[in-house]
């Protein structure tokens, strides 16, 4: 790793987006508030490409997020709130505090021990709860591992993975009791409860839930369209079929699936 090259590279890209910034029409006109939802759209891209094993789209979509890193600084110092350098100081006061196995005398086992002292240190920074740092605007899964994630590092955590399915049977025997009762709140809330011990079981077994249900969702998503296919190739719409019909061409697809070697 050139340092050298890494130096010149990130002072070019500052500099390119001074000449933007003063220069450009679009750009003069970005406030923070305006990049944040494409700044979202670039993560989601990132995690695509992360998702897919695209190295060369992975390359490309963090220089855009890079890009945006650099333009939230930019404006940040136009607005008198902090400069691009106080920005990367900040990351590198915070990351040096908290890894004193790695920058002082602080002695750990294994990375489970450096999660814990994690959140004490933050504790002592002033937070006031472990789940503070959860961002409000994650999306529902996500931050549930995450919840689920930081409770775990002070001890709030199951001994087996047992005792989680059993809880997982516990909250759809209530589920199935509020949808009896017809109660719509409580079905909404019990569903939540049903689908955070899910996520918490997922989580035991060392599974990402989140990846988990994408890898579903794809998966519906090529069987769906080839069931379109199929029913194209026999001169139907699925609309003017059946749900037998459907059902049938559904498992003929899957069975498919199941012949095909892994790739």
């Amino acid at each position: 790793m050139n340092q050298q090259n890494i130096s010149i590279a990130f002072l070019r890209l500052v500099q390119i987006m001074e000449e933007l910034r003063e220069q450009c029409p679009w750009d003069k006109k970005q406030t923070i508030q305006t990049l944040r939802p494409l700044t979202i759209e670039e993560t989601y891209e990132l995690a695509d490409a992360i998702d897919n094993n695209n190295w060369q789209q992975i390359k490309e979509e963090l220089g855009d997020l890079l890009l945006h890193i650099v333009f939230y600084s930019r404006i940040g110092a136009e607005q008198q709130q902090f400069s691009i350098d106080e920005m990367i100081h900040g990351i590198c006061d915070k990351l040096v505090a908290r890894h004193p196995h790695i920058y002082g005398e602080v002695k750990v086992q294994d990375e489970e021990e450096v999660k814990r002292n994690w959140e004490k240190l933050k504790m002592k920074e002033g937070k006031t709860s472990v789940l503070q740092g959860v961002p409000v605007s994650l999306p529902s899964m996500v931050k549930a591992i995450r919840i689920q994630e930081k409770a775990k590092r002070v001890g709030f955590e199951w001994d087996h993975k047992e005792q989680v399915f059993d809880k997982i049977t516990e909250e759809l025997q209530e589920l199935k009791e509020v949808v009896a009762a017809g109660d719509a709140d409580k079905m909404e809330d019990e569903m939540g409860d049903v689908f955070f011990s899910l996520i918490n079981y997922a989580r035991f077994l060392q599974v990402d839930a989140d990846l988990a249900l994408e890898r579903t969702n794809k998966k519906f998503i090529t069987r769906f369209q080839r069931m379109e296919q199929v029913a194209l190739s026999e001169g139907k719409q699925l609309h003017q079929m059946t749900l037998e019909e459907m059902d049938a061409i559904w498992n003929r697809i899957k069975h498919l699936n199941k012949e095909e070697p892994a790739s």
